[in-house]
């Protein structure tokens, strides 16, 4: 199934912006940060937690303890992600500093509520300076077991084979660069995939044939597209995330800068296709890079009883 109803969020304790990201992330801009942009990333944190809980998300959260230095904690979907096989992977990871975040204690208490049966531990690739950033590097069709990925340093295509290897994803590499020329750092930030409608910044690919083949596949796979622009994609119009109530109702989770990025006519699109979910998330998304989608970790495990989050917590 192609969304949840499940998902990890990590709780962040030092949160600032990452010098060790600073040079692949253009998305970033460590000049806006004072001492509270800490707490204020807190406070943005908590209330994007209670806004998912409140539409019928069950969210796991888990507070980064703060003994390491870990300024990017609150975005899991980078170094791990779960599947309906019971299977979790962790990923090799670019920045020193992000290594730290990977945390096995988490996946032992979420193994105490669903049928987490293996884990694919990757991140040896990073001796080799090899990464891939988990759903960060691959915008993911669970459905039709198609990973998108944009070439950056962030993503090699050696890792991918072993994603593909051990779950059976056949990869969709193409390029994809910002307005200034500097390659997108993730896909994730540049393309949504639901399960009938892709959002997909395709002014950011510059080569036609790429642009042409990757709409040519959303088509295939029945997925409505969506384009938004390049400035729609710096103000973090493309990363979204579809989600599922416990009522089966369709959400999009998505920052309010994103939305408010957005024309009239591409917002009625995004309605026809789930209620957005709008979260105040300026200061994570202008220091850390990343926005509502990067928050998230899916949790597509097979639950092992009906516990909500909040009660295991």
């Amino acid at each position: 199934m192609q969304t949840t109803q499940q998902i990890l969020m990590i709780r962040p304790a030092r949160f600032s912006a990452n010098p060790q990201t600073l040079a692949s992330n253009a998305f970033q801009h460590p000049a806006a940060a004072d001492e509270l942009a800490a707490s204020r990333a807190q406070a943005e944190f908590d209330a994007y937690v209670a806004l998912l809980r409140e539409a019928g998300v069950s969210v796991w959260v888990e507070q980064d303890s703060g003994e390491l230095a870990t300024p990017d904690s609150l975005f899991p979907n980078n170094w791990v992600s779960f599947h309906a096989d019971g299977s979790a992977i962790l990923y090799p990871m670019e920045a020193p500093n992000r290594r730290l975040e990977r945390n096995r204690h988490i996946l032992d208490k979420l193994a105490e509520a669903f049928c987490l049966e293996q884990v694919h531990d990757l991140s040896d690739f990073e001796q080799q300076g090899r990464f891939l950033e988990g759903t960060g590097s691959m915008v993911l069709d669970r459905q039709h077991r198609i990973a998108y990925l944009c070439r950056s340093s962030r993503s090699h295509p050696e890792v991918m084979e072993e994603v593909s290897r051990r779950l059976g994803y056949r990869p969709f590499w193409f390029s994809a660069q910002d307005a200034k020329g500097q390659p997108i750092y993730h896909t994730n930030v540049l393309m949504s995939v639901g399960r009938h409608l892709a959002v997909v910044c395709l002014e950011a690919i510059p080569d036609a044939a790429e642009r042409a083949e990757l709409c040519r596949l959303l088509a295939s796979t029945n997925k409505m597209l969506l384009p938004i622009t390049l400035d729609q994609l710096q103000a973090f119009a493309g990363n979204l995330l579809e989600l599922r109530s416990d009522r089966g109702e369709a959400l999009l989770a998505m920052s309010r800068r994103a939305w408010d990025a957005l024309s009239q006519q591409q917002q009625r699109e995004l309605e026809r296709h789930g209620r957005p979910l709008l979260a105040d998330l300026d200061t994570i998304e202008t220091l850390g890079g990343g926005g509502a989608r990067c928050m998230i970790a899916e949790i597509h495990l097979p639950q092992r009883e009906p516990v909500r989050a909040e009660q295991a917590a």
